[in-house]
Protein backbone atom coordinates (compact mmCIF):
# COMPACT_ATOMS: atom_id res chain seq x y z
CA UNK A 1 0.00 0.00 0.00
CA UNK A 2 1.40 3.34 -1.29
CA UNK A 3 2.17 6.26 1.71
CA UNK A 4 -0.42 9.23 0.93
CA UNK A 5 2.80 11.61 0.98
CA UNK A 6 4.09 9.99 -1.70
CA UNK A 7 0.95 10.47 -4.02
CA UNK A 8 0.24 13.90 -3.52
CA UNK A 9 2.00 16.25 -5.64
CA UNK A 10 5.02 18.35 -3.83
CA UNK A 11 3.46 21.79 -2.97
CA UNK A 12 6.23 24.64 -4.77
CA UNK A 13 7.05 26.90 -1.87
CA UNK A 14 6.13 31.07 -2.98
CA UNK A 15 9.20 32.86 -2.51
CA UNK A 16 8.80 35.77 0.31
CA UNK A 17 8.22 39.38 -1.15
CA UNK A 18 8.05 43.08 0.34
CA UNK A 19 4.96 45.30 -0.30
CA UNK A 20 4.61 49.11 0.26
CA UNK A 21 1.52 49.39 2.39
CA UNK A 22 -0.08 52.78 3.69
CA UNK A 23 -2.63 51.65 6.54
CA UNK A 24 -4.52 54.76 8.00
CA UNK A 25 -5.73 54.26 11.41
CA UNK A 26 -8.47 55.56 13.83
CA UNK A 27 -8.14 56.08 17.34
CA UNK A 28 -8.39 53.46 20.12
CA UNK A 29 -7.67 54.00 23.60
CA UNK A 30 -4.33 53.23 24.35
CA UNK A 31 -3.48 53.68 20.89
CA UNK A 32 -0.03 55.97 21.70
CA UNK A 33 -0.96 58.33 18.89
CA UNK A 34 -0.81 62.14 19.62
CA UNK A 35 -3.16 63.81 21.52
CA UNK A 36 -5.55 65.66 19.60
CA UNK A 37 -5.04 63.61 17.04
CA UNK A 38 -7.57 61.78 14.89
CA UNK A 39 -5.86 58.62 13.51
CA UNK A 40 -2.24 58.27 11.63
CA UNK A 41 -1.24 57.14 8.60
CA UNK A 42 1.27 54.64 8.93
CA UNK A 43 4.26 54.07 5.91
CA UNK A 44 4.82 50.01 6.25
CA UNK A 45 7.07 47.33 4.40
CA UNK A 46 5.34 43.93 4.84
CA UNK A 47 6.65 40.66 4.01
CA UNK A 48 4.38 37.85 2.66
CA UNK A 49 4.08 35.81 -0.50
CA UNK A 50 1.59 37.86 -1.78
CA UNK A 51 0.08 41.24 -1.19
CA UNK A 52 -2.88 39.66 0.50
CA UNK A 53 -1.09 37.89 2.96
CA UNK A 54 1.07 41.29 3.47
CA UNK A 55 -1.81 43.21 4.65
CA UNK A 56 -3.07 40.33 6.63
CA UNK A 57 -0.13 39.94 8.85
CA UNK A 58 0.36 43.96 8.89
CA UNK A 59 -3.39 44.41 10.31
CA UNK A 60 -2.77 41.77 12.25
CA UNK A 61 -0.09 43.46 13.98
CA UNK A 62 -1.05 46.56 14.20
CA UNK A 63 -4.73 45.24 16.24
CA UNK A 64 -1.73 43.44 18.29
CA UNK A 65 0.09 47.24 19.49
CA UNK A 66 -3.74 48.27 20.11
CA UNK A 67 -4.05 50.28 16.76
CA UNK A 68 -7.06 50.73 15.05
CA UNK A 69 -6.64 49.88 11.49
CA UNK A 70 -9.31 51.49 8.78
CA UNK A 71 -7.98 51.02 5.42
CA UNK A 72 -4.83 49.57 3.76
CA UNK A 73 -3.41 50.90 0.50
CA UNK A 74 -0.56 49.16 -1.23
CA UNK A 75 1.72 49.94 -3.56
CA UNK A 76 3.37 46.90 -4.77
CA UNK A 77 6.63 45.23 -4.76
CA UNK A 78 10.21 47.17 -4.75
CA UNK A 79 10.16 45.70 -8.92
CA UNK A 80 6.46 47.05 -9.17
CA UNK A 81 7.35 50.54 -7.26
CA UNK A 82 10.44 50.61 -9.91
CA UNK A 83 8.69 50.24 -12.61
CA UNK A 84 5.95 52.89 -11.48
CA UNK A 85 8.84 55.53 -11.73
CA UNK A 86 9.31 55.30 -8.44
CA UNK A 87 13.05 56.27 -6.74
CA UNK A 88 13.61 54.36 -3.96
CA UNK A 89 16.35 55.79 -1.70
CA UNK A 90 19.24 53.40 0.28
CA UNK A 91 17.48 53.77 3.49
CA UNK A 92 13.98 52.92 2.18
CA UNK A 93 15.43 49.66 0.48
CA UNK A 94 17.34 48.89 4.00
CA UNK A 95 14.13 48.69 5.29
CA UNK A 96 12.50 46.74 2.85
CA UNK A 97 15.34 44.89 2.89
CA UNK A 98 15.08 44.29 6.95
CA UNK A 99 11.19 43.48 6.35
CA UNK A 100 12.28 40.61 3.74
CA UNK A 101 15.02 38.73 6.06
CA UNK A 102 12.88 39.08 9.64
CA UNK A 103 9.66 38.19 7.86
CA UNK A 104 8.49 40.93 9.29
CA UNK A 105 5.96 44.17 9.35
CA UNK A 106 8.05 46.98 9.08
CA UNK A 107 6.66 50.98 10.83
CA UNK A 108 8.71 53.20 8.81
CA UNK A 109 6.95 56.50 8.69
CA UNK A 110 4.08 57.37 11.20
CA UNK A 111 2.13 60.75 10.22
CA UNK A 112 -0.56 61.83 12.69
CA UNK A 113 -3.94 62.91 11.74
CA UNK A 114 -5.38 66.44 13.12
CA UNK A 115 -8.88 67.82 12.44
Amino acid sequence: MADKAESRPEKKKRAQQVFTLLVQVGRKEGDGLPEGSTGAGLLCYASGVDEAEAVRETVAILKQADLAPLDVTGYGTLDDRLAQGDEIDPEERALMQRALEENAVIVAQMTPFDD
